[in-house]
């Protein structure tokens, strides 16, 4: 697949044989770009980005950028490692790292909608969708399965389990955590996510698990801590296990259900 005459391949890039790169498009030194890459016009890939196989980016994106960070300094610099068959729409912007060694990480089959943007040493997984101009601050940690719906701006070091929806123009402060949909000028559980939920493969005896889970831990009024031991215990299952540990893992706290005092 052809490099168009008018990119810029630096010396020390590493582009693909397979790879393509459109018109007007920079490649710098110490990029890797993998097998069957696509690079459409006007992108930018810079030199702390490792691509996998399969990636697509469209016009204007730019992998890799300098972080978004008053204190950085380019010996804290830190890589942009990206996996397979990503696409990234129009104007993306991701930052490499800073603060991590391993820097800013991206898995696989995620599809990034125009404008969105990942901060410095984020961790994203597996086959998350970002829509138009969603951003994550820095550290911040997507599982996987996860759809961010337009103008959502995620706080730094938060964290957002698996098989989450967070409607538009959400602000996420806190954790969310695994199989619920959260919305809200401040982001509150409004219910499981159950479309969701259905289109992964959860039957009716996992969902109903996760619901009495999520009744327990974030309604009964318990303690915390009592609640998650009761959860365990009285619903029994990976998916019981995936809530409480996401929230014993939780540094900022976890959102609760709307209209709930529940912290």
């Amino acid at each position: 697949m052809p490099i168009h005459p008018t990119a810029i391949i630096e010396p020390g890039a590493e582009v693909h044989p397979t790879a393509s790169v459109g018109a007007y498009s920079i490649v710098e030194t110490g990029a890797v770009v993998g097998a069957d890459c696509v690079i459409e016009t006007c992108a930018r890939v810079y030199g702390h980005t490792r691509m996998g196989r399969g990636n697509r980016v469209g016009h204007g994106v730019a992998l890799g950028a300098e972080p978004q960070d008053l204190g950085f300094t380019p010996e804290k610099a830190s890589p942009l490692t990206i996996g397979d068959d990503n696409h990234f729409k129009e104007g993306v912007t991701i930052s490499h790292g800073t603060k991590s060694e391993a820097g800013t990480r991206i898995g696989s089959r995620n599809y990034f909608m125009s404008y969105a943007h990942a901060g410095h040493d984020c961790v994203i997984g597996d086959d998350n969708i970002l829509a138009n101009s969603a951003t994550l601050a820095g550290h911040v940690e997507l599982a996987h399965h996860i759809f961010i719906a337009g103008l959502v701006a995620v706080h730094q070091f938060a964290r957002i389990g698996a098989y989450v929806m967070v409607g538009g123009i959400t602000g996420v402060s806190k954790d969310i955590p695994p199989f619920v949909m959260a919305n809200g000028q401040r982001a509150r559980i409004i219910g499981l996510n159950t479309v969701g939920l259905r289109r992964n493969g959860f039957n009716p005896e996992q969902r109903n698990r996760i619901k009495a889970a999520y009744r327990l831990i974030l309604r009964s009024g318990l303690p915390r801590p009592t609640a998650l031991e009761r959860a365990l215990a009285e619903q029994p299952g990976a998916e019981t296990e995936a809530i409480v540990d996401f929230i014993r893992a939780s540094r900022r706290g976890v959102i609760s259900f709307e209209h709930s005092e529940s912290q």
